[in-house]
């Protein structure tokens, strides 16, 4: 069955919600000192269920923009305005990750301000795919996906190294941002970012990930978008072996294998929540995504800054006598908050866009 140009699916929304949800979690530990391995990235090479909720998002954006944009864009006389508004959203996404860098760099005074973020490599994901969406039919941007994959692979098994700050994405961000970035020793003049510059390729490649299986859902091509996750995941296992999943790099196997399981997620979502109407579980976090992300990232700063999240983390360690069972409390009742504040929203019909 194919779906409507501009149709909303329930199971994106809820999928997009879990992830939101995901991120709220891993992000506001009560203590950074004390968290279980499962909520923490890996270290370096490797994959834990945390790896898996950034990619996960910006191939829902890829899927969103299937919907929202492609299905729009067979009419040569709308592009232009389609175009705009992809750009004009991206700008506003941008814009709002730079007002929170600079609110964290007032309010907790690190040594350096940092210029990439989470929403700028949603903003920069967003117009590159959006675009490609508008003007590109499916084979160019499979083209331009294999292109992107060929490029970062060939950068990354070119490379001396692919250790942490000596990595060619370390090297690059140092050599054009630094010390704006998320880690810079001054001393040592090496610095990274896991948003930066090389990795944003990859990035790019999970969204356009998402806009073709966002495509193979709208028309309703459910055995195809089965077997292509199925097939990244394959790949993603076998690829590497050349080279390592990797979520700091975005590597093609983390691209490849996060994909497969994010497609195969996509159609599990709509065959329970569309097809059979199980509950939307997550729904309501996922009709205010941004806006959920952005607005409990200013109280989690508040928060840090007044000494109110130590304080409430400290009281719950002391009543738990496990400091990691209270991190993961307060992280908890974190997500609980935003749960219970855009359920009111989305019940009162509120969906804010950015």
């Amino acid at each position: 069955m194919k779906a409507a140009a501009g149709a909303r699916l329930a199971s994106i929304d809820a999928l997009r919600g879990v992830t939101v949800a995901a991120m709220l979690l891993v992000n506001n530990p009560g203590d950074w000192n004390h968290v279980y391995a499962p909520l923490r990235h890996a270290q370096w090479h490797g994959l834990t269920p945390t790896d898996l909720i950034f990619p996960f998002f910006l191939f829902l954006v890829g899927v969103s923009l299937a919907f929202s944009v492609a299905s729009r864009a067979g009419e040569a006389a709308r592009r232009p305005a389609l175009a705009r508004g992809v750009l004009q959203r991206a700008a506003r996404i941008l814009i709002a990750g730079v007002v929170l860098h600079v609110l964290a760099w007032w309010l907790l005074s690190p040594p350096h301000f940092r210029l990439w973020g989470v929403l700028q490599r949603i903003a920069v994901c967003a117009a590159a795919a959006g675009l490609m969406a508008v003007w590109l039919r499916p084979r160019a941007q499979w083209g331009v996906l294999g292109l992107l994959l060929a490029v970062h692979a060939g950068v990354l098994l070119g490379a001396a190294s692919l250790q942490p700050l000596q990595d060619p994405g370390s090297r690059l961000d140092t050599a054009l941002f630094a010390p704006w970035l998320y880690q810079y020793d001054a001393l040592t003049g090496r610095g990274h970012d896991p948003e930066g510059l090389l990795s944003t390729l990859g990035a790019v490649a999970t969204t356009l990930l998402g806009l073709r299986a966002g495509d193979l859902l709208r028309h309703g091509e459910l055995r195809a978008l089965g077997l292509a996750g199925a097939a990244l995941l394959i790949t993603g296992l076998l690829g590497a072996q050349v080279l390592p999943l990797n979520k700091a790099l975005w590597t093609p196997s983390f691209v490849a294998l996060t994909g497969g399981i994010a497609a195969l997620a996509l159609l599990g979502a709509h065959v329970l929540v569309d097809r059979h109407r199980a509950p939307a579980c997550g729904r309501c976090f996922g009709v205010n995504a941004i806006t959920a992300y952005l607005g409990s990232s200013v109280l989690a700063l508040g928060l840090i800054a007044s000494g109110a999240w130590a304080h409430l983390n400290g009281w719950l360690a002391g009543w738990m006598q496990d400091p990691a069972q209270a991190s993961l409390a307060c992280a908890l009742l974190f997500v609980a908050l935003w749960w219970a504040l855009v359920r009111a929203l989305d019940a009162r019909g509120i969906h804010v866009r950015i």
